[in-house]
């Protein structure tokens, strides 16, 4: 009897969050490759001052949470195995970059949070947006698939050349927060995790050691900070932040946001592109309307 209990509790929220979720479908997207131009083309400099792969100026808040420098341009996904496909964005201008996977969340679509995928590669990055192989997937199953994206864009890509296969990140909404954490734990290679509002059964990620910066909704229903967000904090092992917008809900990434956009920038430069001009915007929470905190200073 507990079992069938247990069974028919883990059923109700499942279909709960599937109803809460329903408006994230938005399958949008059209297909082939376009460019966009957020700005000048920027100077690419390898090491220099900031340290590590040091691209482009130097940073202030209002670059941070808005487009970066860097031409982009966008191509779908064909002919991937292990995951649904999705959009590749990537600097026009020649170079290697460091790179990040991001998964939709539960019953969502890539379409869900696609203008994250332009606002990082402007700021130097190649953006794998992914779609996932059901929309029903978990996020175990997720993490596995931000994995294998990974593997296909640093060897299989027509932008592999412009990829360091050596500085990966992960990151994802709602059931991909979770499965950023699930990626994580199984990749510690990986250099970076951005879970967005993450939701996950599996609230002990201590063996993860690489940097995570977590950002949450304090109005969140669908996966409350308390049972989630706060969780995972605690539970991490490595540098983390926690970044948590007042009055938000779980749906809060699926329009542009400026202050996703600041911390998930400044937490690829600092810890992908290892560039130390960004570490006091990594380190600090300096904005009105979220609370932050952190073990920074880096």
């Amino acid at each position: 009897m507990k079992h069938t209990r247990a069974l028919a509790t883990s059923v109700a929220v499942l279909a709960t969050l599937a109803l809460s979720l329903a408006g994230c479908r938005n399958p949008g997207g059209g297909s082939g490759t376009t460019t966009t131009s957020p700005g000048p083309t920027p100077t690419t400099e390898p090491g220099g001052g900031g340290g590590g792969y040091q691209k482009g100026p130097d940073p202030t808040e209002a670059l941070l949470g808005g487009d970066g420098p860097f031409q982009v341009t966008q191509t779908a996904i064909t002919g991937a195995s292990g995951f649904g496909g999705g959009r590749v964005y990537s600097p026009t201008q020649s170079g290697t970059y460091g790179a990040i996977a991001l998964s939709p969340g539960f019953t969502a679509m890539w379409s869900s949070i696609s203008w994250m995928g332009p606002r990082l590669a402007s700021h130097g990055f190649v953006v794998l947006g992914m779609e996932t192989n059901t929309t029903g997937d978990q996020p175990a199953s997720r993490g596995a698939q931000l994995n294998r994206a990974l593997q296909w864009l640093t060897s299989t890509s027509s932008v592999r050349s412009k990829v360091d296969g050596s500085r990966l990140a992960v990151g994802g909404h709602s059931m991909g927060g979770g499965g950023t954490l699930e990626a994580l734990r199984t990749n510690p290679a990986l250099k970076l995790g951005i879970p967005i509002a993450p939701w996950n059964t599996n609230t002990n990620f201590s063996s993860v050691r690489a940097p995570v910066v977590i950002v949450s909704g304090s109005a969140d229903t669908i996966a409350p900070e308390g049972s989630h967000s706060d969780r995972f904090y605690a539970s991490l092992g490595g540098e983390k932040a926690q970044v948590s917008l007042n009055g938000a809900s779980h749906f809060f990434p699926q329009t542009v946001n400026r202050t996703l956009s600041r911390y998930a920038v400044a937490w690829l430069k600092r810890f992908v592109d290892n560039d130390t001009r960004y570490s006091s915007f990594a380190c600090t929470g300096s904005g009105s309307g979220y609370t932050f905190r952190s073990t920074c200073p880096v």
